[in-house]
């Protein structure tokens, strides 16, 4: 495998931190150009002034993913910028809501869907449209293992995660040969966004129960993006499990 990006250019939403930014800083190692994006300026700058010095170049821009005509006004900032758009990461996602999905109200049910759905949709829209339908490319979503199961916490994610998992299938048959649109579901990855998961005595139980007896980094997440940037050619449509072994993972009973 040949996983080097020179010359390609990737926008990533929600890539000032966490998995988003652990993906950008893969990119631009691998010699890609990336415009990071989320909700507040100075996290950007911040981010983008962290990733100065590695072999790919970065800019930023501040925007909302849950608002189109910012998503198209990214997309002509990036391709002005860098000459291309030849990756979008779908990143950026929320969680309002904890608790049973039974309880959500509408107001959280929405901005859920707007952030982990809608923005997703439309956003690859602007890039198919200004660039990846006669140039091609590559869609990357990023779901999670949680939109294969239920939970009893983050019911409305999962759902909503499970959606971007058949959006990822549907696009993936409308837009090939000269697109592919593949996702990652992560495990739980140690950012500030699953804090709560993971922090204190929570994360050593979890870690003990994966098979691969540690959490996951974004850097992992960041590998596994490349993989479908640079190298998987022949793969379009699916769903790539990176969660440390968590969904196939045995409870065994103790030993006496």
């Amino acid at each position: 495998m040949d996983q080097k990006l020179e010359g390609k250019t990737a926008v990533v939403t929600g890539g000032s931190a966490g998995i988003g930014f652990g993906i950008a800083k893969t990119f631009l190692e691998a010699g890609g150009n990336v415009m990071i994006t989320s909700r507040k300026a100075d996290k950007c700058e911040a981010a983008a002034e962290e990733l100065q010095g590695l072999p790919g170049q970065v800019d930023w821009r501040a925007s909302h993913v849950g608002d189109p005509e910012q998503g198209e006004q990214v997309m002509k900032d990036t391709i002005e910028r860098f000459g291309s758009l030849d990756v979008l990461v779908n990143n950026a996602a929320t969680n309002p809501h904890n608790g049973r999905s039974i309880d959500v109200d509408a107001g959280k049910l929405d901005k859920t869907y707007e952030v982990n759905v809608r923005g997703p949709l439309l956003w690859t829209q602007h890039a198919w449209n200004l660039w990846m339908k006669e140039h091609g490319g590559a869609v990357i979503n990023i779901a999670s293992v949680g939109g294969f199961t239920t939970s009893r916490d983050i019911g409305i994610y999962c759902i909503f995660k499970s959606t971007l998992i058949h959006m990822t299938k549907q696009l993936g048959a409308e837009l090939g040969p000269g697109v592919r649109v593949n996702c990652i579901a992560p495990g739980l990855i140690r950012t500030d966004f699953a804090r709560v998961l993971w922090e204190g005595e929570r994360g050593a139980e979890v870690s003990e129960a994966l098979p691969m007896k540690r959490l996951g980094e974004p850097e992992d997440i960041g590998r596994a993006a490349l993989f479908l940037a640079a190298d998987a050619t022949w793969m379009t449509g699916q769903t790539m499990i990176v969660d440390g072994g968590e969904i196939i993972r045995v409870d065994l009973p103790e030993s006496d």
